[in-house]
């Protein structure tokens, strides 16, 4: 499996892509801009991208997808529960000074447990709603278990609940319920910042413990 995470756009979404290389196929989780280097970055590795992966729909987080979308044919995946957010995207934007084209058509819904079949990879789909009610992460096992965790778990903190429908109370349900019934040594790539793992979020998070 070859997996490379790097941040993208005006917030430095953690944008991550992983292929199979014996299949070429690669999937995008959080295209939050720059898509041009994100093609020449699957161009590099030999890599077709065929999904884009998202945990949830804040616009710093898909402002990349259309040009993926239309530059590939890749499939827009999304949790129908942000579809309400994705579609205001435009909206979301200009909150921050930022002219955003609407989005296309979401190409198929994510549902908790899920599997979403990239070549010989599986990444899992944990439903993970507070930040956004639509928020998901996705879990790839193996020799490193790793959890790309969007907005939801962060390196010593949590994502924020105060916006367009977040839930302290869900979110501390999501993570102490879902996260951290993962492996201790799972890794978590956040969707802004360093990565971390259960095992010190569990020991050393103060918004959970």
């Amino acid at each position: 499996m070859l997996f490379e995470s790097f941040p993208v756009g005006p917030l430095e979404c953690n944008c991550s892509i992983i292929g199979c290389q014996q299949t070429g196929e690669a999937a995008i989780i959080d295209p939050g801009g720059e898509p041009e280097q994100i093609l020449a970055l699957a161009k590099r590795h030999g890599l077709t991208i065929k999904y884009l992966l998202h945990t949830h729909a804040h616009f710093d987080h898909i402002l990349g997808s259309r040009a993926l979308k239309e530059a590939t044919g890749a499939k827009i995946y999304l949790h129908q529960g942000d579809q309400w957010l994705y579609d205001n995207l435009a909206k979301q934007g200009a909150m921050f000074g930022l002219h955003i084209n609407d989005p296309l058509p979401v190409d198929h819904y994510l549902t908790d447990e899920e599997e979403v079949q990239v070549g010989k990879i599986k990444a899992a789909v944990i439903h993970t709603p507070g930040h956004t009610p639509g928020s998901l992460c996705f879990t790839l096992a193996g020799k490193d278990n790793i959890c790309f965790a969007g907005d939801t778990l962060f390196h010593r903190s949590i994502g924020r609940t105060d916006l367009w429908g977040g839930s302290f109370e869900q979110i501390i349900d999501s993570i102490t319920k879902r996260l951290f019934t993962l492996d201790d040594s799972t890794r978590v790539i956040p969707g802004h910042g360093v990565e971390t793992d259960i095992w010190s979020e569990k020991k050393e998070n103060p918004f959970v413990n």
